[in-house]
């Protein structure tokens, strides 16, 4: 068997986070969250989870997630919650998810 380079004794995490990086074409009928900044976002909370210390969370660019229009957007599994990174206050509600489990629904994506 491979040694895991990071000392891991199992595979998978306990949350992972997908941050949507697509980016259309200009002109294109839908907008993309890469041109809204989600590239630098994905960082920022790498960086916090980082910071945090919390290890059991992998965070990661996704290609399109389908919602774009509420974007830059981000999804976290197991739990299959989206958020819309739109503002500081929801970027804090999804770092407290990634470490705690715990989901402020007032801060969750709701699609019309």
């Amino acid at each position: 068997m491979t040694k895991d380079p990071k000392g891991r004794t199992e595979s998978g995490f306990e949350r992972h986070a997908f941050v949507c990086g697509h980016e259309r074409a200009e002109g294109a009928s839908r907008p993309s969250c890469f041109p809204k900044g989600s590239l630098d976002l994905l960082k920022s909370l790498k960086r916090a989870v980082k910071e945090e210390g919390v290890a059991s969370v992998r965070i990661q660019k996704a290609g399109c997630l389908d919602h774009c229009e509420y974007g830059p957007t981000c999804v976290v599994y197991p739990e299959g919650t989206w958020y819309s990174l739109s503002d500081e206050d929801t970027l804090e509600a999804l770092l407290h998810h990634l470490k705690t489990g715990e989901i402020d629904t007032t801060k969750t994506l709701v699609m019309d």
